[in-house]
């Protein structure tokens, strides 16, 4: 677990704290790429993968407002162009609220790991967006209005982002997404999910590109690939209602052979996905925009999801976490 005290450097004079907020990472469980073509999209909060955002008064007497996170230190207006989400989602929260970001300092920790499918900007901006609603005593933010300036910070990340992510890692359990609608899904026993990470950069932009250009030059297979996953999705919240996993692994899987049918796998997490099967998971597949990034694995039960890490790792995988959704054991 990540502390809740933000970076600072060691000779750093004490800081009073205005504000904090939290968020998680997610994982689509089912309906990557159909969603982009109109159908539902399962997806799961990962609260094991936690983002902290702490807003903190400058005491160095400095006005310029200044980030603080592992991967850089110093004032806004010079962090990298990989922070711009993180630039967003504060700009858009301080305004919304009525802060002024000057002498402040915005400190981040962060679980999450970039570029893997797990909703890390929209996770950074959820805790982001809160902390700066804590620091202006606002009420409980409404959903509706969180949700919206999460993806001012998601734009600048994404470009025309569907809303899953935002939507996810503020949730509380599974979500049904369609067309930017959410409805909590029902989850009648323990889910055990092994996610692993290939330890490659997903690669969003190029996967939905490389789907779009099959669609147009291949339209009748692709088109049935995408409507079949799309009901493999569907069909999932009847399998979490009943407590089915071992029909749930069967879909994952083969959502799996789908993807991999319309180009976005790869060697490496078809690697995982086979070490997965080899290890005893009802099924696995990978979990986001594919072509690098994470696999998503059913355990048959909490217990034996040690052994399914374990041999995760062995396969190659740079990081392996398990989660559970659903009521308690």
């Amino acid at each position: 677990m990540i502390p809740r005290t933000p970076l600072a450097p060691a000779d750093a004079p004490p800081s009073t704290t205005l504000g904090t907020g939290s968020a998680h990472a997610k994982a689509i469980l089912l309906g990557e790429h159909s969603v982009v073509y109109g159908s539902a999209a399962i997806a799961v909060p990962v609260e094991i993968l936690p983002t902290h955002a702490t807003l903190l008064e400058e005491v160095r007497g400095e006005r310029e407002p200044r980030i603080v996170s592992r991967i850089y230190e110093g004032p806004s207006a010079a962090a990298p162009a990989k922070l711009a989400p993180v630039r967003a989602a504060w700009q858009a929260a301080s305004e919304h609220f009525g802060t002024d970001p000057h002498g402040t300092t915005l400190a981040m920790e962060s679980a999450l790991p970039i570029a893997r499918g797990l909703g890390s900007s929209a996770a950074v901006a959820a805790a982001i967006v809160r902390a700066v609603a804590d620091a202006a005593g606002a009420p409980p933010l409404d959903p509706g209005l969180e949700h919206a300036l999460i993806q001012e910070a998601e734009r600048t990340a994404h470009g025309t982002p569907s809303g899953i992510d935002a939507r996810t890692v503020v949730a509380e359990g599974p979500i049904r997404f369609d067309h930017g609608e959410v409805r909590p899904v029902e989850v009648a026993a323990p889910v055990t999910l092994v996610i692993a990470d290939t330890g490659i950069p997903g690669a969003t932009s190029s996967a939905v590109a490389s789907v779009r250009a099959l669609r147009e030059s291949a339209p009748r297979a692709t088109e049935a690939a995408l409507d079949r996953l799309g009901a493999l999705a569907e069909g999932s919240v009847t399998d979490l209602a009943t407590g089915d996993r071992t029909t749930l692994g069967g879909r994952l899987t083969e959502a799996h052979e789908l993807l991999g049918s319309i180009g976005v796998s790869s060697p490496e997490l078809d690697t995982l996905v086979a070490a997965a099967h080899g290890a005893g998971a009802l099924g696995a597949k990978l979990t986001g925009g594919g072509q690098g990034g994470c696999v998503i694995a059913l355990a048959p039960s909490l217990p034996e999801a040690g052994e399914l890490s374990r041999a995760l790792s062995r396969a190659g995988a740079a990081q392996v976490w398990t989660t559970v959704i659903g009521a308690t054991a």
